[in-house]
C-alpha cells in the first residue's frame, strides 16, 4: 500500500470519521454553468421569455437552487476561463443569486474526462510520493481561497470522471490502484486542511458509467476497501454513452441499497436539434426542444425514485455554453431560453409561500420517520 495511504489510514481516517457532514435540506435542481461567467463577460445576452436577464436570474427563476463549477490547475489551456480568480468571482456571483455550490477539481490544465486524465504539466515530472503531497497542497490552498473569500462549497467532487482514473500514467486504473487511491485520499484531505474550522463540504467521488451496475459494483468495492471517506457516488449518464433509463434506475438502487450512499446524476445532456448520435437508431426521446425537455424529467423522475432518499439530484452539463455545444444546451443560437428550462418547475414551485404566512422550517434531521407510538 502506498505509503502516504497508510499514513492516511492510520491518523486521519479516526478524526474525519467523527465529522458528519452537514444535511443539505434541499433536493439539487442544478446545473454546471462553468461557461456563463465567460459568455456574459464577452457580450452575450441571455432572454426569458424575450427579456434579457442575467443567466443565473433567469436559471433561478425557474426553480434551480444548485450550480456546479469546474475548476482546472493553472495555466489553464485551451481557452477554457475556469482559473481560480474567474471561479471565485463567478462563485460569488452564485451566491449573492441565492445558490449552492458544488466545486469539481479537473486537476488538469485543461479537460479531464474518462479518456482524457493528464498529469498538470508542471507537476509531470513528480515522483508518486510528491505529486500526492503536491494535490494535498493544491486542493488545501485552493479551498482556503473560498474559505477566505465567504465561498465555501456546499459540496466538492475530488476529480471528474474518475472511472479510469487521473493523473494518468501514476494514477491509471486498473494498474495502480494504491497510488489512485492515495491521489484521491490527498485531495479530501486538501478539502480538510483548507476549510479551517467552516463548515465540511460533502465530498463526491464521480464516476461516468451512469447506466452500469456493474462497472459501479467493481468501481466501488475496490475504491471502499481503502477506507476513503466520502459522502455522494455521482454519475455521469448521457443516452449515446451510459445506457437506457431503466439502466439508471438499476445502477442508482444498487448505490443506495447496497452501498448505503446518496447519488446524483451531476451531468447529463440531450440535443434539441438532429445531433451525429441517433442518426443510424432513434434516441429515447425526440431530438427537438420538447423531447430535450422530455429527457431532463425522465432522468430525475429516475434519481428521484432512488429508494432510501438517496437520489440527490440532477445537473445538466453547460445549460448556457457556446464552443458548438448550443443545441445541447437550453437557449437557441439567438440565447432565448428553451421548454427545457421549466423542467423542475413541477418539483420546485412555488419559490415562497403566497398565503403571507412563514411557519417556522423544520429541518429533515429532526424529522423522525417509523410506526406511530
Amino acid at each position: 500500500m502506498h505509503k502516504y495511504l497508510a499514513f492516511a489510514l492510520l491518523f486521519a481516517l479516526a478524526p474525519l470519521a467523527t465529522l458528519r457532514a452537514q444535511e443539505h435540506s434541499d433536493y439539487a435542481f442544478g446545473a454546471d454553468l462553468s461557461y456563463l461567467k465567460q459568455l456574459e463577460d464577452g457580450g452575450t445576452k441571455f432572454k426569458d421569455a424575450g427579456v434579457e436577464k442575467p443567466g443565473l436570474q433567469i436559471f433561478r427563476d425557474h426553480g434551480y437552487n444548485w450550480v456546479r463549477l469546474r475548476i482546472c490547475v493553472e495555466p489553464v489551456s485551451r481557452g477554457l476561463p475556469n482559473d481560480l480568480a474567474y471561479t471565485l468571482a463567478l462563485a460569488k456571483d452564485i451566491r449573492a443569486h441565492g445558490f449552492k455550490f458544488f466545486l469539481t477539481f479537473h486537476y488538469a490544465n485543461g479537460w479531464a474526462d474518462p479518456r482524457n486524465e493528464p498529469t498538470p504539466a508542471a507537476w509531470n515530472s513528480l515522483t508518486p510520493d510528491a505529486l500526492v503531497e503536491q494535490v494535498f497542497t493544491y486542493t488545501r490552498d485552493t479551498i482556503a481561497a473560498f474559505r477566505d473569500a465567504g465561498l465555501m462549497p456546499d459540496m466538492v467532487g475530488i476529480g471528474n470522471e474518475v472511472s479510469n482514473g487521473f493523473f494518468m500514467p501514476v494514477g491509471k486504473l486498473p494498474e495502480n490502484w494504491d497510488n489512485f487511491a492515495a491521489l484521491i485520499y490527498a485531495g479530501v484531505n486538501g478539502v480538510d486542511a483548507g476549510r479551517g474550522n467552516t463548515r465540511r463540504p460533502k465530498i463526491l467521488i464521480h464516476v461516468d458509467h451512469g447506466g452500469d451496475p456493474y462497472l459501479t459494483k467493481t468501481f466501488f468495492e475496490k475504491f471502499n476497501s481503502y477506507g476513503i471517506p466520502y459522502d455522494v457516488i455521482g454519475f455521469s449518464f448521457y443516452p449515446w454513452s451510459h445506457g437506457t433509463l431503466i439502466d439508471l434506475r438499476t445502477n442508482l438502487r444498487y448505490v443506495a441499497e447496497v452501498l448505503k450512499k446518496d447519488t446524483m446524476v451531476v451531468e447529463t445532456g440531450y440535443y434539441y436539434a438532429p445531433s451525429q448520435y441517433f442518426r443510424t437508431s432513434p434516441g429515447p426521446f425526440p431530438e427537438t426542444p420538447e423531447g430535450q425537455k422530455q429527457w431532463l424529467v425522465a432522468v430525475n423522475e429516475a434519481v428521484m425514485a432512488t429508494p432510501d432518499g438517496r437520489g440527490k439530484g440532477v445537473f445538466w452539463w453547460e445549460p448556457a455554453a457556446g464552443r458548438g455545444l448550443v443545441q445541447r444546451g437550453y437557449f437557441d443560437a439567438d440565447h432565448n431560453a428553451q421548454p427545457i428550462l421549466t423542467a423542475f418547475e413541477p418539483y420546485s414551485r412555488p419559490l415562497h409561500r403566497t398565503d403571507d404566512q412563514s411557519p417556522p422550517r423544520v429541518p429533515p434531521s429532526a424529522l423522525k420517520f417509523g410506526p406511530a407510538p
